[in-house]
């Protein structure tokens, strides 16, 4: 999700310096045999620009390999600015703001980009049956939660806002560029999805300009394009989901793939011993305790993978799984909080678990009981 407006310039270099401390932390790392593939070839196909940028409220690295490495990474800049603007919650500017403001008054004129992220976000919280729904938008204001802080809303407070969350309120029409929101006082999140589109828009840059080997890292969702320039796979890492230090419980190997994780460790606050997470689940109103305390989906395009991992972090191990494995192209690593390790039929034998990891268990393909 965007970074917030307002008070955002006062806070901007604050917000840097925690995301840069997170990106140590964060969802994946690129294994170091990638940073380091292919520097000392001269090759111009080799050649590697290694760019970051702070965007879209978080980190995001871009590897480029090839000739047009240089420009293809600053368009991607460009382009994810551009994306921000139409979607961020806090600008008096931005589309989803517009469109916020006018539930239940009117329709709203949308961007291409703004109208496929709803069409899609929608197309998920279907499938999912509300476990992820883009209207949740009035309880994440509710709670408040970025790292280290947040509120606690009282249940009438929650009871009262349920009945503004519902994806069916949120009418598309693809054709016309517009959409609306059926109820005063709903309004739209696009923070689990909207990364996700992000980064498949990296990938049609790169392709443009002809590059055949680069990732892309937004802030824990990564995006690869071909292979390492060696011919190799990319290595990406898991996060351990209770070692802050960024250690990995292990590692899969993707080409032409994209790999995002939602998380309980990602952006919570602790109370009484409690810990309060960011996830939302949109049916009950509060954090999801679904038994899982992460969950990672593989892919193809990143905007799925990004709507599919919080989908399936609140259906939980059984039902998240039965939908992954639904889906074609689609597969997961879920991880629940006795610290079981499951992965979905087409990564058996492909996961390679962490032997350090000894909190762990990997138990390998999910069966239903």
């Amino acid at each position: 999700m965007a970074a917030k407006r307002g008070k955002y310039l006062s806070f901007k270099n604050i917000i840097f310096v925690f995301a840069v401390l997170s990106f140590a932390i964060m969802i994946f790392f690129i294994a170091k045999d990638n940073i380091t593939s292919g520097l000392n070839n001269e090759n111009a196909e080799n050649k590697v620009v290694k760019k970051q940028s702070f965007l879209m409220g978080t980190v995001i690295t871009q590897q480029v390999y090839g000739a047009n490495g240089e420009i293809a990474a600053d368009e991607v800049v460009r382009r994810l600015e551009e994306i921000e603007k139409r979607v961020t919650l806090n600008s008096a500017d931005s589309e989803i703001y517009m469109l916020n403001e006018m539930a239940g008054k009117g329709t709203v004129s949308l961007s291409k980009d703004t109208i496929y992220i709803l069409s899609v976000a929608k197309k998920y919280a279907e499938l999912s049956n509300g476990a992820f729904d883009p209207t949740v938008g009035p309880l994440v204001k509710a709670w408040g939660i970025s790292p280290g802080s947040g509120r606690i809303p009282g249940d009438e407070e929650i009871k009262s806002l349920l009945p503004l969350i519902d994806f069916n309120d949120l009418i598309i029409d693809e054709e016309k560029l517009t959409a609306r929101l059926e109820k005063a006082g709903q309004s739209v999140d696009l923070g689990g999805i909207a990364k996700g589109y992000a980064g498949d828009e990296a990938i049609r840059i790169y392709r443009e300009y002809g590059i055949e080997s680069a990732y892309i890292n937004l802030g824990g969702n990564v995006v690869t394009l071909g292979n390492k320039p060696d011919g190799s796979p990319w290595r990406i890492g898991v996060q351990n989901p209770r070692d802050i230090t960024g250690n990995y419980v292990g590692i899969i190997e993707v080409s032409n793939k994209t790999v995002v994780t939602s998380g309980d460790y990602e952006r919570y606050f602790e109370r009484d011993g409690k810990r309060y997470h960011h996830i939302i689940d949109p049916r009950t109103g509060y954090p999801s305790e679904s038994g899982l305390i992460s969950a990672t989906i593989v892919c193809d395009l990143s905007i799925d993978a990004d709507a599919l991992s919080t989908s399936v972090f609140v259906l939980g191990l059984e039902k998240g799984m039965e939908l992954v494995e639904k889906l074609e192209g689609v597969e997961a690593i879920l991880i629940t909080n006795d610290k079981n390790i499951y992965v979905s039929s087409g990564l058996e034998g492909k996961f390679n678990f962490n032997e350090k990891a000894t909190d762990f268990k990997y138990v390998g393909k999910y069966n239903r009981q």
